[in-house]
C-alpha cells in the first residue's frame, strides 16, 4: 500500500470515529434532501448482478450512520458514507469507506428531472477513476440511469 493511499484510508477511517453527531446529522439532511435515501437499481424488475446490475441502498441508522448497501446477487456489501456534499450543479459529491477493499472512493451522482441517478465519476482515493464525465473509462459506454426501487 503506498503512502498516500494508507493516509487516504487512515484520514477515512479517523473521519468515521471522530466525527461528532452534529455532522452526522447534516450528512443524513444532505443525502435526506437530494433525494438519495431508498433502493436504486437500472432494472428493479431484474435480480441483482454483479455483471447486469446490482440493488444498491441508502439508509440512514437509528444512530445516524449513512450507510451503503450493495446486492450482487452472489454477494452484498455495507460500507459507510463518510461525507456527502451537492455542488452549484446539483452533483451530489459522496464518500464511502469500504472495509471489504480497505479503501475509500469518491463518486459524483446526479439526480435527473425525471427522477432517475445516474453514476458521472467514480474514482479512488489515489486518483483512479473507474468512472469518468459520466462514461466508463474501460469502454467509454455512459453510465445507465438507475430508477428508484421502493
Amino acid at each position: 500500500m503506498t503512502r498516500c493511499s494508507s493516509r487516504w484510508t487512515t484520514a477515512a477511517l479517523l473521519w468515521v470515529v471522530l466525527t461528532p453527531a452534529a455532522e452526522a446529522e447534516t450528512l443524513s439532511a444532505t443525502v435526506e434532501q437530494w433525494g438519495l435515501l431508498g433502493s436504486w437499481a437500472i432494472d428493479c424488475a431484474a435480480r441483482p448482478d454483479r455483471d447486469k446490475g446490482a440493488l444498491l441502498t441508502y439508509e440512514i441508522r437509528k444512530d445516524g450512520r449513512v450507510m451503503y448497501r450493495r446486492n450482487f446477487g452472489d454477494a452484498s456489501d455495507e460500507s459507510e458514507v463518510v461525507s456527502a456534499t451537492v455542488n452549484a450543479e446539483g452533483l451530489l459529491n459522496v464518500m464511502v469507506y469500504f472495509p471489504s477493499l480497505k479503501q475509500t472512493r469518491e463518486f459524483g451522482l446526479l439526480l435527473s428531472k425525471q427522477g432517475s441517478l445516474r453514476a458521472i465519476y467514480n474514482r479512488s482515493e489515489r486518483g483512479e477513476y473507474t468512472i469518468r464525465d459520466g462514461k466508463y473509462v474501460a469502454t467509454g459506454a455512459p453510465t445507465p440511469p438507475q430508477q428508484r426501487c421502493d
